[in-house]
């Protein structure tokens, strides 16, 4: 389909200028046309009635004995007696005798056109077969006859086609210098919108989602005293205070990251001086009450919980610091043989089973899921840190595995596509609420919180997923339906300077 409206505002203001003025000369032409052809057939009336019947009249006589004294070329007269056309002619000169009067064969409808003049001597325009079109009137002759004389409209249609012809070529004309002066006129006045709108570009080119931000752009027209004036004088109020609350967005979070880096580096020593002391306790204890033992292990799990959490506070205010990365070769391939090694044998585990010994992928030992690989045949290999990679795809595959019941199909898969790669993890669970997935990737966000609680989940490993995979130059995503729920970590495939 073609588009006819411009897409920019100075097409659109340039074509509504141009249309407007064809109107208003297709108007003014329309109009001086029909004044020029009303006045002109007013003239040609004036002139049949100074004309008179006479011409018609000498009809009676025979064609050969008609009165053409004084009558212009093109003359037309007839004679009607009782409702029948007995003569009807036309002054030209062109007679094989040499006469200036030419018969003229009418046909039934141009009898009837004839007979249908009303006899009161006004005018009307009227076309017969042979000729072109007339403008006759008819009189009652004093023998009870009608007598018709007409005068041809092609004087006036040949001067109302040219004015016409003029009056096209003047406004055509007229409408194209006035297209081209109107496009350079809008232009020349929209050049400040156009600066307004680049700084507008500028600013959303700017990356304001986290770091801190050099908002420094304005629109150099907030001066004005017209409307672009004060378009930009609130743009720049504007950007003024999202400058402001983005320095303040950081001051918060620099504080918060600083607070959560010091509480973990705090938190750490008195954390593995409990857990020592419980550890000691249970191993030289001799005979201790059971109660006292029970207490005594709530004590160590919950402090190496409490230790897991402090870890992952560390890693997640490191990345949020932008603190360098490894950067190697990382066999990504061999990460989720790993992944996938490790979550069946915690599945084993899980059974019961107390050595907690697994077999690797197509191995008989059975587990509570149904595990599967799509690799490339050939490694893949990715620029980046190993630990903390390795850490994200345990983090997707152990999601898998905690988060859906006994029976689920988990499979996952690698492809390389447009020099990325493509890690997904997708099982047969329940799936996601949809509240639950568009948060999934935040921080201490859980599915079953009493679950998580029970498991030791801290509802920070999909988060550390997706700090790991934005420090690398990538990115993380989820698609959840009931009974196929798809995570997906996007890498980039050619080395890259990670985040610094």
């Amino acid at each position: 389909m073609i588009r006819l409206r411009p897409r920019t505002l100075r097409g659109q203001l340039t074509l509504g200028l141009v249309v407007l003025l064809a109107a208003i000369f297709a108007g003014v032409g329309v109009g001086t046309t029909a004044l020029l052809r009303g006045f002109l057939v007013s003239r040609l009336d004036q002139q049949l009635s100074a004309v008179g019947p006479r011409y018609a009249q000498s009809l009676e006589h025979e064609l050969a004995a008609a009165d053409t004294r004084g009558q212009a070329q093109g003359t037309f007269g007839a004679r009607a007696l009782n409702s029948v056309v007995t003569q009807a002619g036309v002054v030209d000169g062109t007679s094989a005798t040499g006469d200036n009067t030419r018969q003229i064969r009418l046909t039934a409808a141009d009898s009837r056109g004839l007979l249908a003049l009303p006899t009161d001597g006004s005018a009307h325009s009227v076309r017969l077969s042979s000729l072109k079109a007339y403008r006759m009137r008819a009189v009652a002759g004093a023998d009870g006859d009608v007598l018709v004389t007409g005068l041809p409209l092609s004087q006036v249609s040949s001067t109302v086609r040219e004015l016409a012809t003029a009056e096209i070529a003047l406004f055509g004309g007229a409408v194209v210098v006035a297209a081209i002066g109107g496009a350079a006129w809008v232009r020349l006045a929209l050049r400040p919108l156009e600066r307004v709108t680049r700084t507008a570009e500028r600013v959303s080119t700017l990356s304001l989602a986290s770091g801190e931000v050099a908002l420094d752009v304005r629109v150099p027209d907030a001066d004005r005293n017209d409307e672009v004036g004060r378009v930009g004088a609130s743009l720049n109020r504007m950007l003024g205070h999202v400058e402001d609350a983005l320095a303040r967005r950081q001051s918060v979070e620099r504080r918060l990251r600083d607070f959560a880096a010091d509480a973990g580096h705090e938190l750490r020593t008195p954390l593995a001086a409990v857990r020592g002391h419980a550890e000691l306790v249970l191993r030289r204890g001799g005979e201790l009450p059971a109660d006292a033992r029970h207490g005594l292990t709530r004590i160590e799990a919950e402090s190496r919980r409490m230790g897991t959490i402090v870890d992952d506070l560390l890693l997640l205010a490191r990345l949020d610091a932008g603190r360098p990365l490894e950067s190697k070769e990382v066999d990504l391939t061999l990460l989720v043989l790993d992944a996938v090694d490790d979550a069946q044998a915690a599945d084993h585990e899980a059974d019961g089973d107390g050595d907690g010994a697994s077999t690797v992928l197509g191995g008989v030992t059975p587990t509570r899921h149904e595990w599967r690989l799509d690799l490339p045949t050939d490694p893949v290999t990715v620029s980046g840190d190993q630990h903390r990679l390795a850490q994200a795809v345990a983090n997707l595959v152990t999601n898998a595995r905690v988060h859906t019941p006994a029976g689920t199909r988990v499979t996952v898969g690698i492809t390389v596509h447009a020099g990325r790669v493509r890690l997904t993890v997708e099982d047969t669970g329940p799936g996601l609420a949809p509240d639950l997935a568009d948060r999934v990737f935040d921080r201490f966000t859980r599915g079953d919180p009493a679950r998580s609680r029970a498991s030791g989940s801290t509802g920070l490993g999909l988060a550390i997923t997706r700090a790991v995979a934005e420090a690398h130059g990538g990115r993380v995503g989820v698609a959840s339906e009931p009974g196929r729920t798809v995570f997906e970590l996007v890498l980039p495939l050619e080395r890259q300077r990670l985040s610094e």
